[in-house]
């Protein structure tokens, strides 16, 4: 018979699905009423390892569990400045979770990744009555709005889906936020497209950034700039946020350049199969005009620029009309 599960360690940066995990476990306590009255909420920045392993060793009022969830303790006791105030906290801990009543769940909620090296993660993987799981971010953060947008019940197209990835950059609690904004302005009725994120976001339409790219192609500076500053004062866009969404044009299409020069077919490659086929076949096209020497040069460039940036070596208004003109002379 497997060990009963009496501690968790919850932790990463991926925090909707951590909170789809603590739901779970907080959904197993029974009746909601009873559950409430064997449920402990605790801040880990105004608690210690004592009152943890008091609240974690009560026995369940009427029930047969006992929940105490603890939020931000692992990482503010082993942070620089904890002390020995801290390694003290770790090592009551470490000592006193083995031997937790198996009517108790406790569970530790860390928004940011542990070390596997972290004490308590070491004894969560060793301790048959730990439990640990990391939530880590995903690379390709496409997938995962498909399925929050199926989770609230909602549909999104394919070309939204991108979109809305290359605005958010990464971030998921915003993602997330957006997603139901964007269902909610919806109505929950019909699919969220690519006008409805150009609409509700920052977003500039991909329509703009393959002309720019296509101008640049045709070595044609002038209209690569006028688009570009058409770009900037019709959608208030932050030209450094243009700036990233031509370097994942020009990633994709040193990709595809360089599948196509090991004489292989562009469109299996993951980015591209999520994008429709009429924007799929024009990045090829666009690739082909580009050798992968130059494709890599611009890339190479690109990042260059986005670090004087990011600096403050060069104003972003200033590096786009100083890429262009560097790639267009």
């Amino acid at each position: 018979m497997a060990a009963v599960k009496t501690f968790y360690i919850l932790h990463g940066e991926d925090e909707y699905s951590l909170k789809v995990e603590l739901k779970a476990i907080r959904s197993k306590m029974g009746d909601p009423t009873l559950a409430d009255l064997n449920t402990t909420l605790l801040d880990g920045k105004s608690t210690n390892a004592v009152e943890v392993l008091s609240a974690a060793g009560n026995f369940p009022f009427m029930g047969d569990k006992r929940l105490v969830i603890v939020e931000g303790l692992l990482t503010w006791i082993t942070r620089k400045g904890a002390g020995k105030t801290g390694k003290a906290d770790m090592e009551l801990l470490t000592n006193g979770i083995p031997s937790l009543p198996d009517s108790t769940r406790l569970v530790f909620v860390e928004y940011e990744s542990l070390e596997e090296s972290h004490p308590l993660v070491k004894l969560a993987r060793t301790d048959p009555h730990g439990y640990v799981k990391h939530f880590e971010p995903p690379r390709d953060t496409v997938p995962w709005i498909n399925k929050r947008v199926q989770d609230y019940g909602g549909q999104i197209e394919p070309g939204a889906a991108v979109a809305l990835a290359g605005v958010m950059n990464g971030d998921l609690r915003a993602i997330e936020s957006e997603c139901y904004k964007l269902l909610t302005f919806v109505g929950f009725e019909r699919p969220i497209t690519e006008a409805d994120i150009a609409l509700m976001t920052s977003y500039v339409p991909e329509t703009n950034v393959f002309d720019i790219v296509d101008a640049v192609a045709k070595q044609d500076g002038v209209q690569a700039l006028k688009l570009i500053h058409r770009v900037l004062e019709t959608t208030k866009q932050e030209p450094l946020m243009l700036l990233g969404m031509i370097n994942r044009q020009f990633r994709l299409l040193l990709q595809i350049r360089e599948v196509l020069d090991m004489g292989a077919n562009p469109r299996q490659l993951g980015d591209l199969q999520r994008l429709p086929g009429g924007k799929k076949e024009f990045l090829i096209r666009q690739a082909q005009v580009f050798s992968l020497e130059q494709l890599e040069q611009i890339y190479h460039r690109l990042a260059e620029y986005d670090y004087e940036i990011k600096t403050g070596q060069v104003s972003d208004d200033l590096a786009l009309d100083l890429l262009v003109a560097g790639l267009t002379a």
